[in-house]
């Protein structure tokens, strides 16, 4: 036993096969035969480029939330302005910025990064990094928005309202809803 904190554990076995199943638009399937113990396993997974997402506070502590269509789901999420990291070689703090100018026309003086997790373990490789923006604003312009983001609705919600939205289970973005609870811990740590 050990008393080390918590932590994953980086762990690489060899890749004997690799496959591209589907060559998608946004992502790909991709199938490993992976030499694991005695024999080998077969594992399909989404191989996906990643992406960074923005908890962005305003100074009366509203939280900047989108709302968009997402066709696998079938819902209009309530969800972080957000986006994919496929731009080649791009800094994940300036895809956030771009992000967050991209989808709500806001710009931000303070960014830290807040947490970065793996969406699905199981089942992809993608990993999100969320950053916490503080002094926001407006951009001097607008952006052009088109496809699933032309009617995308902006609003500014107390973290309270998100917080018990996740509890009520009327909030179901991974995204949001880990940010949410991240933000409200160390609140609440902050505070004792």
């Amino acid at each position: 036993m050990t008393d080390a904190p918590i932590a994953d554990e980086p762990a690489s076995f060899d890749v004997t096969d690799s496959a591209l199943v589907y060559d998608g638009a946004v992502w790909d399937v991709r199938r490993d035969t992976v030499a694991y113990g005695d024999g080998s396993m077969v594992r399909e997974y989404i191989d996906h480029t990643g992406a960074v997402a923005v908890w962005a506070e305003d100074d009366e502590g509203r939280v900047l939330v989108i709302q968009q269509y997402r066709h696998p789901v079938r819902l209009r999420d309530w969800e972080l302005p957000a986006g994919l990291l496929d731009h080649e070689g791009e800094d994940h703090l300036t895809a956030a910025q771009r992000e967050l100018a991209e989808e709500a026309d806001v710009e931000a003086d303070t960014w830290e990064p807040l947490v970065h997790y793996n969406t699905s373990s199981g089942g992809s490789n993608e990993f999100i990094e969320i950053f916490r923006a503080r002094g926001v604003r407006a951009t001097e312009s607008s952006f052009e928005r088109e496809a699933e983001e032309a009617d995308i609705e902006v609003r500014w919600v107390p973290r309270s309202e998100i917080v018990d939205g996740v509890f009520a289970g009327r909030i179901h973005n991974s995204a949001l809803i880990v940010a949410a609870l991240a933000v409200d811990a160390l609140e609440r740590r902050a505070a004792q």
